[in-house]
């Protein structure tokens, strides 16, 4: 296993240590995952806001784990997680002021895992005053990742293979895109708002998943995502992997996305066309 020295703060993730991390989240993945999929009991499943939202004993025991391991390789970083977050949910005022935040989500489509659906991953990033700097979107049943830094691109790797940079789509007309609404996460106001200007799209669904909705959109399967939900984990990953596959990702009101920005509407698209096309469709939202 790649080694490496606690980080700088002022400096971006050396190869070595992006490696390592990468590591980490696959040993993780195997040992406090993988284990209980398909092979939990109902005992092992409790409900946080809601049926839909839950948290499994996959998710404790993983976020625990990537604790321990980031904390060794940077003892000086604010470490902020999906379920710590829950039980401390000021921690996420912290992130905006940080120079150095790692951001986690242990077992992203928790709902997915606990219903036996292999479509679920772990998602890391690394923000520096609440801008991504480093995003992983990993896979662990096909045991693959999407990974993206400021200035190298997004790349997929399938295990040992070579890493492939990835481009997301080119479309710029709504009514051929293929979109991601998070249409149940929003307030029933809204829901109502929108709901009527759906057709307008090729196809609009959700996925259950953040980490396979932006591994989605990376690759130029999907055009565009519109979220309504805040929450860092799930978000600043998948932002800077499609940025660094050419996308766009702004919220709603023109604002440059923020890891700390704690409500909005977030829109990411193909291209600067594309992103203005679909805000184009759902800038009324502004006013609601």
């Amino acid at each position: 296993m790649t080694t490496s020295l606690p980080v700088a703060l002022t400096s971006p993730l050396t190869k070595a240590q992006e490696t390592s991390v990468i590591n980490l989240v696959r040993r993780t993945a195997r040992t406090e995952i993988m284990p209980l999929f398909q092979n939990h009991g109902v005992q092992d499943v409790t409900q946080k806001s809601g049926r839909f939202d839950l948290v499994t004993q996959a998710d404790l025991a993983a976020e625990a784990m990537l604790r321990r391991g980031l904390q060794q390789m940077f003892p000086h970083a604010l470490i902020v997680g999906e379920e710590s977050a829950s039980e401390h949910p000021d921690i996420r005022t912290q992130i905006a002021e940080a120079e150095f935040c790692i951001l986690l989500d242990p077992l992203d489509g928790t709902w997915n895992f606990s219903n036996d659906l292999p479509l679920f991953g772990v998602i890391l990033s690394v923000t520096r005053f609440g801008a991504p700097i480093f995003g992983l979107l990993y896979d662990p049943v096909r045991d693959d990742w999407i990974s993206a830094s400021t200035g190298n691109g997004a790349h997929k790797v399938r295990q040992a293979g070579t890493p492939r940079p990835l481009r997301m789509g080119s479309e710029e007309n709504p009514k051929n895109m293929s979109g991601f609404i998070h249409l149940h996460l929003m307030p029933q106001n809204v829901q109502q708002a929108l709901a009527p200007h759906l057709p307008q799209f090729a196809r609009t669904q959700v996925l259950n998943c953040s980490c396979h909705e932006y591994r989605t959109l990376a690759q130029g399967g999907a055009d565009f995502c519109l979220s309504a939900m805040m929450t860092p984990w799930d978000h600043a990953a998948g932002i800077i992997a499609c940025q660094e596959a050419g996308g766009v990702a702004r919220m709603l009101d023109g604002a440059g996305y923020n890891a700390g920005t704690p409500q909005g509407f977030l829109l990411t698209a193909n291209n600067e066309a594309a992103w203005s096309a679909v805000h184009e469709t759902f800038a009324f939202l502004l006013e609601l």
